[in-house]
């Protein structure tokens, strides 16, 4: 059966003290309605609706950059969840099949839990999602009846028994598209706060001959963001939950509590990463890569072998082949570097083709940007670029092609060939040493006066 998406992302998040909308803060390097996105996903959902009102047009383009196929359905008015998700009706019309209702700032839900409510859905019309609360506070409470969830009772509307219990309501909810939305038609507002709450559609569920069930997850999952300190709290958790992840696939961590990770960080198995090490968004490092200390990634793709750093930098675009290594204080930028390269040692590659088992020298530019325009540097096969090379682009260098250390490199250099671009070194015998007497001279005369 076909399985439907709707994120609930229309809060304010006034105790965010911000003007970003709550679910644009960043978890991971991602915003908070991207991680419910992602669990979602292990559902193969075919359609997907983002529901925004604070700051909606700012969310639906963020929404939109990371699926241009999701849909958007806006909320002007917040009058509760119930409220929000009739928003969606209309997205899923013609729509046939299950609809999750997750939460833009509740980001840990896991792909395993929602994957547990589709299987309970084989059995009851609704399934909802609870948790055991080491403090059930103010949560809405589950009353089970053995697999028969009966109702949900709000901690104010709850009796001395009801609020004993400590199965708690999460509000992530799955049923029948269609169902879902008949059980809203019948949610009504009739409480102090003139809302329309989707817990009530359980009830509904029992008076119109369906069933309800809950699904346990871990109290973790249900974590939801409304504060800064709670955002920090949340990063903690999202970041301990990727270091053993990525322990658990076999990738070795020297310090993993230093190592820092992206909602959508790749690490191979047998990969290892040294400490202080930190992924941001889109990285893929592939098996026996090794990322050294002090480094700092995003945007781009390590492949099998390869070395990065200590104190390297690769930014947006960066390739690197099999075998490639860069080293310590070098920076890549959409560049490509070839199986077997070398850039060791204090060098820009940017906007850049770089051949297989070419050496860079220390201290090499490629000069990609003339105030205006961003131009591309080629290089061939087993090329040796000398030290302190200033590569200006547009300019192409072929197979086995040499630069003398110190050049400056304007024009294409063909295959096999030396390039020398730098002036004719002059000595001038005794003259540093009359230089140096003069100027102590000038500074006694300075002094005296």
């Amino acid at each position: 059966m076909a399985n439907a998406l709707i994120i609930l992302a229309a809060g304010q998040g006034s105790r965010m003290n911000s003007d970003l909308p709550k679910v644009l803060h960043k978890i991971g390097n991602a915003p908070l309605f991207a991680h419910a996105l992602a669990a979602g996903e292990a559902l193969e959902p075919s359609a997907k609706v983002v529901v925004v009102g604070h700051g909606g047009d700012t969310v639906a383009a963020a929404a939109e950059a990371i699926d241009p196929e999701i849909t958007i359905a806006r909320q002007n008015e917040q009058l509760g969840t119930a409220h929000a998700v009739a928003q969606a009706r209309d997205a899923l019309a013609d729509y046939e099949g299950d609809a999750f209702v997750l939460y833009g700032d509740t980001p840990f839900v896991s792909a395993e839990t929602l994957e547990r409510m589709k299987a309970a859905r084989a059995t009851h019309d609704v399934v909802v999602l609870g948790f055991e609360a080491a403090d059930p506070a103010r949560y809405g409470r589950l009353v089970m009846e053995g697999d028969r969830l009966s109702r949900i009772v709000e901690f104010k509307d709850a009796d001395e028994a009801e609020r004993a219990i400590t199965f708690c309501n999460s509000g992530v909810v799955c049923a029948d598209a269609a169902t879902l939305f008949a059980l809203i038609d019948e949610v009504g507002n009739d409480n102090a706060a003139g809302e329309y709450y989707l817990p009530d559609i359980v009830e509904i569920a029992w008076k119109n001959g369906k069933t309800a069930t809950a699904v346990a997850c871990e109290e973790r999952e249900t974590l939801g963001i409304n504060t800064r300190a709670e955002l920090a709290r949340a990063e903690a958790v999202f970041q301990q939950m990727k270091r053993e992840e990525a322990l658990e696939n076999g990738v070795t961590l020297t310090a993993p509590e230093t190592v820092f990770f992206s909602l959508d960080t790749y690490l191979g198995r047998d990969a290892e990463v040294e400490p202080h090490v930190v992924f941001g968004a889109g990285v893929t490092v592939e098996s026996t890569a090794r990322i050294r200390a002090f480094s700092h990634l995003e945007g781009c793709h390590v492949s099998m072998g390869a070395t990065v750093g200590p104190y390297a930098r690769l930014r947006p675009g960066a390739e690197l082949a099999n075998n490639a290594h860069i080293g310590n204080f070098v920076e890549i930028k959409n560049a490509q570097i070839g199986e077997g390269t070398k850039v060791n040692h204090l060098t820009y590659i940017g906007d850049a083709d770089i051949g297989d088992g070419t050496n860079v020298g220390a201290g090499t530019i490629t000069c990609n940007y003339d105030g205006v325009f961003k131009h591309r540097t080629t290089v061939g096969r087993n090329a040796f670029i000398g030290s302190n090379t200033m590569l200006v682009a547009p300019v192409t260098l072929g197979d086995e092609a040499m630069t003398a250390s110190g050049s400056v490199i304007t024009s294409d250099v063909e295959a096999g060939a030396l390039a020398l671009g730098r002036a004719k070194q002059v000595n001038k015998p005794g003259l540093a040493v009359r230089m140096f007497e003069k100027l102590k001279s000038a500074k006694k005369k300075q002094q005296k006066g």
